[in-house]
């Protein structure tokens, strides 16, 4: 029963982070949608032909709406960038939190969730084409991985290792 029970443990874990940072990408685009891309363009008439004039006005029409999707997609990107690492923040410290109450499966899931998060800023960091902003996510990401690791397991590991010296 014992292996079963750990390996519940690591499933309901996996579900939670995987379940928390769906939450938070489908949360985002729910309330903060992204630009419209431009549509397929369609060269033909009713009558099945095409004008050499018709098809340039429609790849010149289309030409102008990609660039102007594409200019807009990267300050989007951005945006969700910003807010995912902002939620990835927060469920850390959640994290931290639900730990230090002892609840430590759903703190687990948690703190999955706050790493999974931070991988979907990351990439949407990666989309807004700006390398310093790239750079900020990256370094933010690090100091809360190396935080939350160190908070949850080498003092964990001290803890054990002074209990078990005192024994």
């Amino acid at each position: 029963m014992g292996k079963d029970n750990q390996l519940l443990k690591l499933v309901y874990t996996l579900f939670i982070g995987v379940l928390l940072s769906i939450f938070i990408g489908v949360g985002i685009s729910t309330f903060y949608p992204s630009p419209e891309a431009p549509g397929y363009v369609e060269f033909s008439n009713p009558e099945g032909k095409v004008t050499t004039a018709q098809e340039e006005q429609q790849w010149s029409e289309y030409d102008k709406k990609s660039r102007a999707y594409e200019e807009a997609i990267k300050p989007y990107s951005r945006n969700v960038s910003i807010i995912a690492l902002i939620a990835a923040v927060l469920l850390l410290a959640s994290s931290a939190y639900a730990e230090k109450r002892k609840i430590g499966v759903i703190a687990d899931g948690i703190m999955l969730g706050g790493f999974f998060t931070l991988l979907y800023s990351l990439g949407r960091g990666f989309t807004a084409q700006d390398d310093k902003y790239v750079f900020l996510v990256v370094t933010v990401g690090l100091a809360f991985a190396l935080y939350v690791g160190y908070h949850r397991f080498a003092t964990d590991t001290a803890l054990k290792t002074s209990k078990a010296k005192k024994k």
